[in-house]
């Protein structure tokens, strides 16, 4: 009899748990609009962006550090040299042609040396570079009235290593930018 009974239980489990499975479930279903034909229908209103109320900001090329004009500004000269070497013709002609653009932009040109010479030989020098730049800028159309040649000797090293290294590093003309 109990095992009759077990039995019985074990049925009515099976036949409840079949019947839920069994069920099924109605989706849900969305409403359809009805249209009515003898009523106009509304135009679709229009989306309204909103329109952002900051100023894009405008940097010039030279400020920006992404831009060569703000990180290549070095024309580097051999020993006592002041001719334009091959290697520093690519940072004079991208100077050059971003000039020849803004007529109205002054730079200045600043030529420097290394320690080495005495204070006149250096200041000299460091002249003598700072118009070889002007006068390589002279051939992309720069004009005089915008370029200032003046030398600093060796009064603003870029390196302050004695050895050959640091002092070819200071053999340079610098393209300087108005601060804005």
């Amino acid at each position: 009899m109990r095992q009759l009974s077990s039995m019985a239980t074990i049925l009515v489990a099976a036949g409840v748990l079949a019947a839920c499975s069994s069920t099924p479930i109605a989706p849900e279903t969305k409403p359809v609009p009805v249209v009515d034909a003898a009523k106009p229908a509304e135009p679709a209103k229009p989306v309204v962006q909103a329109q952002s109320t900051v100023a894009p900001v405008v940097v010039e090329a030279y400020l920006d550090p992404k831009n060569p004009l703000s990180s290549d500004r070095s024309v580097y000269f051999d020993f006592d040299q002041y001719t334009v070497k091959a290697e520093g013709t690519r940072v004079v002609e991208l100077h050059g042609k971003y000039l020849v653009g803004k007529p109205d932009l002054k730079i200045r040109i600043e030529g420097n040396t290394d320690e080495l010479g005495g204070k006149e030989y250096n200041l000299a020098l460091g002249q003598k570079r700072a118009e070889a730049v002007a006068k390589s800028l002279k051939v992309y159309g720069v004009k005089d009235s915008q370029m200032e040649a003046v030398s600093l000797g060796e009064e603003k090293p870029k390196a302050t290593g004695a050895d050959e290294a640091s002092r070819a590093q200071n053999r340079r003309a610098d393209v300087a930018y108005p601060a804005k």
